[in-house]
């Protein structure tokens, strides 16, 4: 009996390191790049100090192909489907899943007369934007997810705002843009993950983690969700100092256009239509309320340090101004119609919940301009506030 207790404690180990050795070559043989992991179910609860007119509970439900919206039967006959890709104004993290402008705009969508003048059955919009995410990283994403894809019908491109915050987050070097965000940091599941022999790191873990997803539909629970934005914004507030001079644009400008260029271009091989949505803000002057809200624009990252110099809000404008004008110009170039929202979205604190982050009723301000370009219709700005209001109440 002793001799077959050692056989197995010494077989155990063995067998275990066989099995992770497995898993890992596996994973990385049969993984392919996503955003956000396959069938995740996550409930959002964001801090309500940071958030008080938001929703106390958000549900961030993702597919089978990593984008945040519904599912999508393979070879689904006279389906229109929509990809949304770009930074956190096309997450929007802290809005719940029906308010989210994709979603809202797959509702629009599927409308019996807009679905028949698209020439479908169903128009399905599926959300791949994260937080954090500018030109350069969307890049890199655009050409890791979309040879997944067999053919789009259209892609929305909302993104630059990040070229500009990472840039003044490290000093606003006039000699070089900003880092990079590393790769594996912008995909939940990709061929190169990383595994340790520590318990956690394992692949073995990885799968159980996965097959948790997809079988038995795991709900994860974040609590007090961007509680960080408290002190950020109280950093802002209490700066030691502001700085009003332009720094001198031309390297963040020159890689914005660079990467944006090779994304669009990436998007117009993947998709019958592209429409580049200009991303807006909240425009100055401002009220004290509105001040503080805010937290961009600071020489260094205030989510994970202490920050006390930052640039004047006039200048960050003036820079995303500029970004956007370059977007404008490469959407031309490259004959992309491009929507310009900052003149639809001017109802303040109702249409922003932070400097350039929507509101439910932003969000569907938001859906309504793009659906409205999508069939080519030249509704008013009177129109589109009014069916965005409408939309969201």
């Amino acid at each position: 009996m002793t001799f077959w207790v050692l056989v197995v404690a010494l077989a155990a180990p063995v067998l275990v390191c066989a099995a992770e050795v497995l898993c890992r070559w596996w994973i990385r043989g049969r993984s392919r790049y996503y955003v956000w992991p396959p069938q995740a179910r996550i409930e959002i609860r964001p801090d309500p100090v940071t958030f008080p007119g938001l929703q106390r509970r958000v549900r961030f439900h993702v597919n089978a192909d990593g984008e945040r919206g519904g599912a999508v039967a393979a070879g689904e006959h006279g389906l229109y489907r929509v990809l949304a890709v770009g930074g956190s104004a096309v997450e929007c993290f802290a809005l719940d899943q029906p308010l989210t402008w994709p979603e809202v705009l797959g509702q629009l969508l599927n409308a019996p007369d807009r679905v028949h003048a698209l020439g479908a059955r169903r128009a399905h919009v599926g959300n791949v934007g994260h937080s954090g995410i500018g030109s350069p990283e969307l890049d890199i994403i655009l050409e890791r997810i979309l040879p997944r894809y067999a053919r789009l019908d259209a892609i929305i491109i909302m993104v630059g705002a990040s070229d500009v915050y990472h840039w003044l987050e490290e000093g606003a070097p006039p000699s070089r843009p900003s880092s990079a965000v590393p790769e594996e940091r912008l995909f939940s599941q990709h061929p190169q993950q990383r595994f340790g022999w520590r318990p956690g790191a394992w692949a073995l873990v990885e799968l159980a983690r996965r097959l948790r997803r997809t079988w038995f539909r795991h709900t994860e629970v974040k609590e007090r969700a961007g509680a960080w934005f408290v002190a950020a914004r109280r950093m802002r507030a209490e700066a030691n100092e502001v700085l009003t001079a332009m720094p001198d644009p031309t390297v963040v400008l020159n890689n914005f256009e660079h990467h944006f260029r090779r994304l669009v271009g990436r998007a117009k091989a993947h998709a019958d239509h592209v429409l580049v949505v200009r991303q807006p803000w909240l425009e100055g002057p401002y009220t004290a309320e509105e001040a503080a809200r805010f937290w961009h624009g600071g020489v260094g990252r205030p989510w994970k340090e202490t920050v006390t110099v930052y640039y004047d809000l006039e200048i960050v404008n003036r820079l995303l101004a500029l970004v956007q004008a370059r977007a404008a110009k490469v959407a031309d170039a490259l004959g992309v119609p491009h929507l310009n929202l900052l003149p639809l979205l001017t109802q303040r604190s109702r249409h922003y919940y932070d400097h350039d982050h929507f509101t439910p009723v932003g969000a569907a301000v938001v859906a309504h301009a793009i659906a409205a370009a999508f069939l080519g219709r030249q509704e008013s700005a009177e129109e589109l506030l009014r069916e965005g209001a409408a939309s969201a109440s």
